[in-house]
Formats: structure tokens, C-alpha cells, sequence
């Protein structure tokens, strides 16, 4: 199974790009960055960046969204990416969120059609042919770009039916995200229902009272947002979610202090190092998944963190 880093550039370049390099040493094989607008670094450049001091490690947006640049700009900018290092660049592309498209006024509308108009100019794009398109969303006249591969990947993120199931029947492949559990099996079938795309399954590992700590800013607006069937199978009431919301006024850290424990344990992997890695494969075999990807958010030394969950991963 491929195993993947996902790091959101909110630090200086140097740093993530010294993480990047960490990850390729204990045989990470890809690494996705984040995108999200003006709370972070710029997403091409830190990609960029990290493609010139690694070697192996492939390198992507995990996410990007259809937004923020024209969806041939984002073509172009992964095809430029792919050029700089040697053919180990992906698109991964999603609807994105409110972090990054609030503060430069911009309205997440028609997410389906921008999502599947944007795989479909940038797989145009990808083939070197002169292309034209008209769309909803985007259009291209007589549009072409002549560098990268031809067949570089495109990964879809979401959650909701449709969009899993235009992952499949679009995408090369999906990435599932903090996804309750017990609802895997379903994200899985509404990926099928759409089409044969790989699958990459993303949570936390937690190995430690420390990880549990670090995760919980980061399920608040998890949990806030989780559909009425999950909060009620955890029991996450009403009042639960209005505490965390009004909490969230004061930061992600002071929203944390309303989760519980057992609200985030069905969401990620815990245990020891061996048993993470058994409920990995044990998942893995049962859904199919080809690739395990590790958030990294802000905890005190990720240099540490994946040294120590490494092992849970059979890090080559």
C-alpha cells in the first residue's frame, strides 16, 4: 500500500520542505499540500519547493479547488510542476471549503459541475491536443499546454454521494477523509457506483495520549459538520455542536475543549504502532484502499511524530 503525507504550509517554506524531505527518507511516497488561500503559503510554490529537494517523493495539492484560479491556470501550473521534477506531479482538486474562499469574497457555487469541469479541461490540457470546451463553469478556445505528462493523475476529495460517485467515474482516483468508520464501507460503494478509481484513504494515527491532543482542535468543525446520523451515533447533541460553535469564536484550540474523547475515536486509527498497523491492513483488505495519507497539521515535532508512526505503516 502507497503511503502519503499531507502537510498545510502555515510555516516558514524551509520548514515543510525539510518535512517533505524527512517523509521521502523513511519512504513516504507522496505528498500532498494543502491549499488554502491566504491562511497558508502559496500551494504551487511550496510544491514547487519541495520538488526541487526531493527525488522520489511524488508531489501534489491535496487539495486544490476550482475557484481560485481558472481551472487551465491550475493545468498548466501541475503540468509546469510535473516538468520540474522529472514526471512526480498529481492534481488532487476538490470542492474546497470556507477558509479559503471567504476572505477573498468568493462563493463555493454549482461545486459538482466546477469540480467535474475542471478534471475534464485539465484532462484535455494534460494531452498536449490544441482544445477548446465550453462549460457552465469554464470555457477553453483553441487552449493548449505542451510539457508534463500526458497522463498525470487527477484525485477527487469529497463526501458527499454525488461527488464520490463523480470521483469514480472521473478521477484516476478518491480520497476519503476523516470519514466516520463505520460509514466507509458506503463512501466506498457510492465510489464504485460512479466507477473503477483508486482509492486513498486520510486520517490520524493516534499512538499516544499527545496525538489524541493534537487531533481534537481539528475535529471540532469535523464534528460540526458531520451528518445528523453520525452525531447521533456518537451522541454528539444539539447543545454538544452549539458549544463548539460558539467556542469556535475563540479559536480552534478553545472549541477543542468541548470534544470528547470517545467523539473522536471512530474517526481515526489508535492503538500501539502494531495495533494501527493491523486496523490499516485490516481496512485496507476489506475496501480496497491503495494508498494511506497522514494529515500533519501543527503538532509540536511532525519530524518525530511520522519516526514514530512509521512503523505503523510498514515505512519501507
Amino acid at each position: 500500500m502507497r503511503t502519503s503525507i499531507n502537510v498545510i504550509p502555515e510555516c516558514p517554506i524551509d520548514e515543510i520542505v525539510e518535512l517533505a524531505v524527512h517523509a521521502e527518507n523513511l519512504g513516504f511516497d507522496r505528498c500532498w499540500v494543502y491549499d488554502e488561500g491566504l491562511a497558508t503559503r502559496d500551494v504551487y510554490v511550496v510544491m514547487a519547493a519541495i520538488a526541487a529537494a526531493t527525488s522520489s517523493i511524488h508531489v501534489g495539492p491535496g487539495i486544490t479547488n476550482p475557484y481560485t484560479r481558472h481551472p487551465a491556470q491550475t493545468a498548466s501550473a501541475i503540468a509546469s510542476l510535473d516538468e520540474l521534477s522529472g514526471g512526480r506531479a498529481f492534481l488532487g482538486i476538490g470542492a474546497g471549503g470556507s477558509l479559503t474562499l471567504d476572505p477573498i469574497g468568493l462563493a463555493r457555487t454549482k461545486p459538482l459541475t466546477a469540480v467535474r469541469e475542471t478534471i475534464d479541461i485539465a484532462r484535455s490540457l494534460f494531452s498536449h491536443n490544441l482544445c477548446s470546451y465550453e462549460g457552465d463553469f469554464a470555457s477553453l478556445a483553441n487552449a493548449q499546454v505542451g510539457y508534463g505528462r500526458p497522463n498525470i493523475e487527477i484525485w477527487l476529495a469529497g463526501r458527499g454521494p454525488k461527488m464520490l460517485a463523480l470521483g469514480g467515474a472521473t478521477a484516476n482516483g478518491v480520497m476519503l477523509d476523516f470519514i466516520y468508520k463505520p460509514h466507509l464501507g458506503d463512501a466506498v460503494a457510492r465510489v464504485r457506483a460512479g466507477g473503477p478509481a483508486q482509492l486513498c484513504y486520510s486520517t490520524a494515527i493516534v499512538t499516544s495520549d499527545e496525538d489524541l491532543d493534537w487531533v481534537r482542535p481539528h475535529m471540532t468543525y469535523r464534528l460540526v459538520d458531520s451528518p445528523p446520523e453520525v452525531k447521533e451515533a456518537i451522541g454528539v447533541t444539539a447543545s454538544d455542536v452549539d458549544a463548539i460553535r460558539s467556542a469556535m469564536a475563540g479559536g480552534l484550540e478553545a472549541a477543542a475543549q468541548h470534544v470528547r474523547d470517545e467523539w473522536i475515536l471512530p474517526f481515526v486509527i489508535a492503538g500501539s504502532p502494531d495495533e494501527a498497523a493491523a486496523e490499516i491492513g485490516d481496512l485496507a483488505e476489506q475496501h480496497g484502499f491503495g494508498e494511506f495519507l497522514i494529515p500533519l497539521f501543527d503538532m509540536p515535532d511532525q519530524h518525530r511524530y511520522l519516526s514514530r508512526v512509521g512503523p505503523a505503516l510498514t515505512i519501507r
